[in-house]
């Protein structure tokens, strides 16, 4: 059997964070799994390959082999139902999966689509907003509510988990500096995650009692947050800013939506996930011998799966795959919220929210133009921009008298 080819590319140089898609490229084209010889791991790059991958927990696993150092998958992975497997990692799952199946996302539909209202009213009054300042806005005040955590440690929760991301790379400069923050993070967790603290009718009430149930164990509940507070903010809140960004630079899409964003909103979030997904690659550890494309890998390899990669594969998306196109068809099986076992359990609260801000969005402004460039986050894993200027120009209002008339766009600083 063939062994995979080598490649001396620099996964995780800053050139290569802000447009790795050239080298996204060269992988696929050089074959089905890559060895990368700086971090030891075998990249595989096509989609076919790596949801075959996510779909055999039972050869590929998650415990230890999801980050490049095993300080990472041992002290900020270990115990959390991202890197578990089996029973262990169905246990967990369950309770993580009550507070966010569609059914409890019925219960928030019209608390989250007035939230999303009420802040693009606000953001857009000027006619110009920061799409970033707004997803996080939205984002965030969702989920500290919905967790039960006190406003006052937002800053330390939403630093510590981009940085929890940045841990999961090769120990270098970047690792080195986000470390203390991701564990700053964790700590807070434990300090301000306790019964006395949270409510019942909160996440986290819902952990706790799932512990006195006998359901998962004391040790469990801390771990089984951090998958709500790194896994369900920055993923969506660089998920919705691209996804604003790609349609105030692509008008014809816009206005799709516009005509009808019941139909196209929801699409148009799956596809900036297709086109820019927010983790770029996750590790798997082989728990046995298995082949990837006819190459052989050994027991104990690893293997580097990336998801931004198989986003932009022609094999699966077509010739246009670098095209962003809401109507493109089943643009909802992309990779970006993984697969199987371990598909995202947060997917019905992350188009909740933004097929409730772009909704907002489609009846307030009637055109979104990029108002500057927008400035790119380098991260290891996570893709997306610390802020992306837009302006809008607002849609014509009712009057009083019934008569439609123009928005004023007064121009002010970005929120």
């Amino acid at each position: 059997m063939p062994t995979a080819p080598s490649s001396s590319l620099h996964l995780f140089d800053d050139r290569v964070l802000a447009d790795p898609y050239p080298v996204y490229d060269a992988l696929r084209n050089a074959g089905a799994a890559v060895h990368l010889e700086e971090y030891g791991v075998v990249a595989v790059p096509r989609h076919a390959d790596l949801a075959a991958i996510l779909k055999d927990p039972d050869s590929f696993g998650s415990e230890g082999g999801i980050a490049l150092t095993e300080l990472a998958n041992v002290q900020l992975l270990g115990g959390t139902v991202l890197a578990s497997d089996g029973a262990q990692h169905a246990k967990l799952r369950r309770v993580l999966s009550r507070q966010l199946a569609p059914r409890a996302m019925k219960k928030l539909t019209a608390d989250i689509a007035a939230r999303a209202e009420h802040l693009v009213e606000k953001y857009t009054a000027s006619g110009r907003f920061d799409a970033v300042a707004l997803a996080r806005h939205m984002v965030c005040d969702t989920v500290m509510e919905l967790m039960g955590l006190p406003n006052a440690d937002r800053e330390v929760l939403l630093t510590g988990a981009a940085a929890t991301f940045d841990v999961f790379g090769p120990d270098g400069a970047r690792y080195q500096q986000a470390l203390p923050l991701a564990s700053r993070m964790v700590e807070m967790l434990h300090e301000k995650l306790t019964r006395k603290d949270v409510t019942r009718e909160s996440w986290m009430g819902a952990i706790f009692e799932a512990v006195d149930a006998g359901q998962i164990d004391e040790s469990d509940a801390i771990p089984l947050a951090s998958a709500y507070t790194a896994a369900a903010i920055d993923t969506t809140v660089l998920g919705l800013a691209d996804c604003i960004v790609q349609l105030a630079r692509h008008p014809e899409q816009w206005q799709i939506l516009r005509r009808d964003p019941v139909r196209w909103a929801t699409p148009a979030f799956h596809e900036a996930l297709r086109l820019e997904a927010p983790i770029q690659g996750f590790g798997r550890l082989l728990t046995q011998a298995a082949d990837i494309g006819g190459v052989p890998l050994a027991e104990g390899d690893q293997v580097w799966l990336l998801y931004g990669s198989a986003g932009r594969d022609p094999r699966h998306w077509g010739d246009d795959a670098d095209a962003f196109e809401i109507a493109r068809p089943r643009n909802h099986q992309h990779l970006a919220f993984g697969a199987g076992a371990h598909l995202c359990a947060g997917i019905p609260l992350a188009e909740l929210q933004a097929r409730s801000v772009l909704r907002a969005l489609a009846a307030h402004c009637s055109h979104l133009t990029l108002d500057g460039d927008p400035v790119r986050v380098l991260n290891n894993l996570l893709r997306g921009y610390s802020s992306a200027p837009v302006a809008v120009e607002l849609s014509p209002r009712p009057s009083a008298s019934g008569i439609t008339t123009p928005e004023p766009c007064q121009q002010g600083p970005v929120p």
